[in-house]
């Protein structure tokens, strides 16, 4: 991905793709989203994260929806748009992608507790190769159907995700996503403990439920 590039000219652009990706990754539109539709503060709700299935827990599935498609959306954005600079198309689009995933993880607006990756991760994969970004949705809804686990279905979704892109010859973003799959992991190490425990909440689970196991299960 890094392959021609130098810091001395290209540095500065670099510098602006992982600025760019992180500032549209910041946007919070899961606590915005909430808010406008007088649900309160989303993290108040559930585990507190501010990513599409806590959105979910507030009862209100267009809210739910809106963070979802916005979520993606900013991945698909900072990408689009960070690929049209520079001399190293690909690279501004990956490290763009890079900076909007760390932003929704860790939004500088919200003390840097943010969500869990999950749909940016998505609208990354989208916006870079399309393919593996519908292989992810289908393998999500795959494992949801058969487990009612948001969060299992993220965590089998992101694992496989390298080995589609392997097998689809994209050997450049293997090496995009590989740490991004790391994050998404660490996001998710109190839902892979719950899950381990059998005390980890099934999707459809009523907001009293989520609650007293401070649950999140996904983005």
């Amino acid at each position: 991905m890094f392959e021609g590039v130098t810091l001395a000219t290209d540095g500065p652009w670099l510098a602006g793709a992982l600025i760019v990706g992180y500032l549209l990754g910041s946007i919070p539109f899961g606590l915005l989203l909430t808010r406008i539709a007088g649900l309160g503060d989303i993290r108040d709700i559930g585990s507190g994260s501010i990513g599409a299935t806590n959105a979910l827990r507030t009862g209100n599935r267009w809210v739910a929806a809106g963070t979802l498609l916005g979520d993606a959306g900013k991945g698909i954005a900072a990408v689009l748009i960070m690929r049209e600079f520079g001399a190293h198309p690909v690279t501004m689009a990956g490290l763009a992608g890079i900076g909007a995933f760390l932003g929704h993880l860790y939004p500088v607006w919200l003390k840097f507790k943010g969500g869990k990756g999950v749909a940016v991760f998505i609208g990354i994969l989208l916006a870079l190769y399309w393919p593996i970004g519908l292989l992810f949705c289908a393998t999500w809804l795959a494992v949801a159907v058969l487990g009612r686990y948001s969060s299992l279905s993220a965590l089998v979704a992101a694992l496989l995700t390298p080995l589609y892109l392997a097998w689809l010859d994209q050997w450049q973003l293997v090496a995009l996503s590989v740490p991004l799959v790391v994050l998404i992991y660490w996001a998710h190490r109190e839902n892979i403990s719950r899950l381990l425990n059998g005390t980890e909440p099934k999707i459809g689970a009523k907001k009293k439920e989520t609650e007293a196991g401070g649950s999140e299960a996904g983005q």
